[in-house]
């Protein structure tokens, strides 16, 4: 299990709310970044709030410099919406690069982006609501926009076009540390054979145990609870290999 620092950034600032609603800001991204560096965490996903919104991307130049301090696995989001967009981000320092709205918008640009920069490179970003019951739906522009698609038949797609790894966002349960949404995650679960990245609503060390010996290949993505210090890096990691030896 790779343990993954999720930082929503908006006008320079990382910034948190709840179900995607609701920002504040936390604090300045590089300070933040070498805090989460310093605690040895295995990724860091980077995703402007706003950029799809607004039709631009203004995190290229801030991830060029980071990396020049910075040595993990870097996934870039917002704002990816041709292949130069992806290009850009490679060049820039990021290792993959996460699509949501482009990719539910033109569905063809994940098989275009797969077949020029490889599987591995591309994470497909799902922002799922539930709309009835057990009943999802993926979201655009960051929880902001109604697609009318079933999570389902969404899913179906994205095996049929290609990608490296999923990354499921739970609109419910983001930011509310109630614990991760464990019925959206059943629903999914057994249909997909790609990489999962879960995220939105941990909140205690228990949720990320329940992930890690119930879902196998899933990994996870932390706001909050690294952002207001109610778990640290390395306690996530020492409960880990008590799991492992146990």
């Amino acid at each position: 299990m790779r343990i993954i620092s999720r930082l929503d950034i908006k006008n320079n600032f990382v910034i948190k709310g709840i179900n995607l609603e609701g920002l504040r800001k936390i604090g300045e991204p590089k300070t933040i970044i070498e805090k989460y560096y310093k605690e040895k965490i295995d990724e860091l996903l980077i995703i402007d709030s706003v950029a799809s919104l607004y039709g631009r991307n203004n995190l290229f130049d801030f991830i060029k410099k980071i990396t020049k301090e910075i040595f993990v696995p870097i996934t870039l989001g917002g704002g990816i919406r041709s292949l130069s967009d992806i290009e850009k981000a490679l060049n820039s320092g990021a290792d993959k690069v996460s699509i949501n709205s482009q990719a539910l918008s033109e569905p063809k640009f994940l098989q275009e982006a797969t077949k020029n920069f490889g599987e591995s490179t591309i994470v497909v970003n799902i922002e799922a609501k539930e709309i009835s019951p057990n009943n999802w739906e993926p979201y655009k522009f960051c929880g902001r926009e109604r697609t009318n698609i079933n999570l389902n038949d969404w899913l179906k797609k994205i095996h049929d076009f290609g990608c490296g790894e999923i990354l499921l966002t739970s609109i419910d349960k983001e930011g509310t540390e109630s614990g991760f949404d464990l019925r959206l995650l059943d629903s999914i679960y057994n249909i997909i054979s790609k990489p999962l990245i879960m995220s939105g609503g941990c909140g205690k060390l228990e949720d990320i145990s329940y992930i890690f010996e119930n879902f196998k290949y899933t990994s996870v993505a932390l706001a909050s609870v690294l952002h207001y210090q109610k778990l640290n890096i390395k306690k996530i990691k020492d409960s880990i290999k008590n799991n492992e030896k146990n």
